[in-house]
């Protein structure tokens, strides 16, 4: 019996075993939703609410159907906590962290699934990244909750309330879950700066990959840091990252300087454009209703929700090196060059065309889902749900209020964005087609017209 088991394990893809384990993940996720000791007295959390939640919280994106901080107890507050840590830091790499503890061996079937979990291209090193990794954001977010919870004394009326937030907090900004207990997210903090700035420090560290915070820190350790080579993976994405921060904080200014920033101070423009330019690529948070923004400035924000974060982060979306290969490419083709050069590398055709896959289909997703939802929801306009979607589906969390009134066949399909949002363009494909097959000819080739 235990080797067919083990046979049939063994026919699924590694792709097919982690859509397994984050589905698992779900479901036991919402089944601690509706205990009674996770809610609040009097509070009747319904199957599709807790299953929304539940999948929002696998996925860190951060949408809601119903207010959290009404419906949870605080040990409710604690095991949601741990479940945006598996959605936050990674299935696989949480059970990696168990097997360690265990003492189990992790084998190569086991690294194959962190590797497809991660998205990552190969897995040698990997398990010296899980250590490296949990470790560090152990530290991350103790530090946080423990910054956050001291400042929030100023705030709060008892030291146990102010220490609950300051660790929710802390957890949801550096999984960039986007989730939060005050009810109003961070509105009340929206000209504290203290508070701001640290959200976005932690928010930055969760979203610009895993494979990045190992390389700086192998910098920092490194004896001859003049000599140290960072990878080309590191040096494209966080280009790409921080360049997209500041871009995104010059168009949102620029878009509301005679709109909603008509009568603010420059430093409190400014904060907010930064603000929005970085959690609308992860985290999500707000600190002002974001109906008051204009419809270009949506527009801009759904753009950066669409793009996301770094590969092999917390976040979702086509990712920085997903977009910034593609520019590259229009770049090097409109000067007729055939080959794509960065930082004296050159870049495989494969991650190219890779590229181009990733964002068709996620752009073809995005418009499907889109449409459904025109003809399922017809009281909500064109924007609002555009911006639903490209939130889903980035794992971002922002909204324009209408989850909560969404259908349940509305529902759904915003679960299923999040969700392919969380496994990753490339796991969704492989999970449809199947392993990757490497084909021992070819046939003839033949030109077609193109454009």
């Amino acid at each position: 019996m235990n080797i067919i088991k083990q046979k049939k394990k063994n026919t699924l893809s590694p792709a097919q075993m982690i859509v397994i384990y984050y589905l698992l993940a779900v479901v036991v996720s919402t089944i601690l939703l509706m205990l009674p000791i996770t809610q609040q007295p009097n509070v009747k959390l319904t199957f599709i609410d807790a299953l929304f939640t539940a999948v929002s919280a696998v996925s860190v994106t951060g949408l809601s159907t119903v207010a959290i901080n009404e419906v949870l107890s605080v040990p409710g507050t604690i095991i949601f906590a741990v479940i945006l840590q598996f959605g936050g830091v990674g299935i696989m790499f949480l059970g990696a962290s168990v097997w360690f503890l265990i003492g189990r061996r992790i084998g190569i079937r086991d690294r194959m699934l962190i590797m497809t979990d991660q998205n990552l291209p190969t897995f040698s090193g990997i398990l010296q990244l899980v250590r490296k990794i949990l470790f560090f954001f152990i530290i991350l977010e103790i530090i946080g909750a423990i910054i956050f919870g001291t400042y929030f004394l100023n705030y709060f009326p008892t030291w146990q309330e102010a220490y609950i937030q300051g660790f929710f907090a802390s957890v949801s900004a550096a999984t960039n879950a986007g989730f939060d207990i005050t009810g109003e997210s961070l509105i009340p903090f929206a000209h504290d700066y203290f508070v701001l700035i640290l959200t976005m420090v932690l928010l930055i560290f969760g979203a610009i990959g895993f494979p990045v915070l190992m390389e700086v820190m192998q910098f920092f350790k490194h004896r001859s840091r003049t000599r140290y080579r960072f990878s080309l993976f590191t040096k494209l994405t966080s280009l790409t990252f921080f360049a997209l921060i500041v871009i995104g904080t010059v168009l949102i200014h620029l878009c509301e300087l005679n709109g909603y920033y008509a009568d603010k101070t420059l430093h409190e423009s400014f904060f907010y454009s930064l603000f929005y330019s970085i959690s609308s690529r992860n985290g999500g948070l707000t600190t002002m209703d974001i109906n008051e923004y204009s419809i270009p400035t949506l527009f801009i924000l759904c753009i950066l929700m669409f793009i996301g974060t770094s590969p092999s982060s917390s976040g979702g979306g086509i990712r920085t090196t997903t977009f910034a290969i593609i520019l590259l490419s229009i770049y090097y083709f409109a000067n007729g060059n055939k080959t794509i050069k960065v930082f004296k590398r050159e870049l495989d055709m494969e991650d190219v065309i890779k590229s181009y896959v990733v964002f068709t289909t996620a752009f073809m997703l995005c418009c499907v889902s889109t449409v459904i939802l025109t003809i399922l929801e017809p009281t909500f306009s064109l924007m609002q749900i555009i911006f639903e979607v490209s939130s889903a589906f980035g794992t971002v969390g922002m909204s324009l209020g209408i989850t909560a009134e969404l259908s349940t066949p509305g529902k759904i399909i915003i679960m299923i964005l999040m969700f392919i949002g969380r496994i990753g363009i490339f796991t969704f494909l492989f999970l449809m087609g199947g392993k990757p097959i490497k084909t021992n000819y070819h046939y003839p080739k033949e030109r077609v017209i193109i454009g």
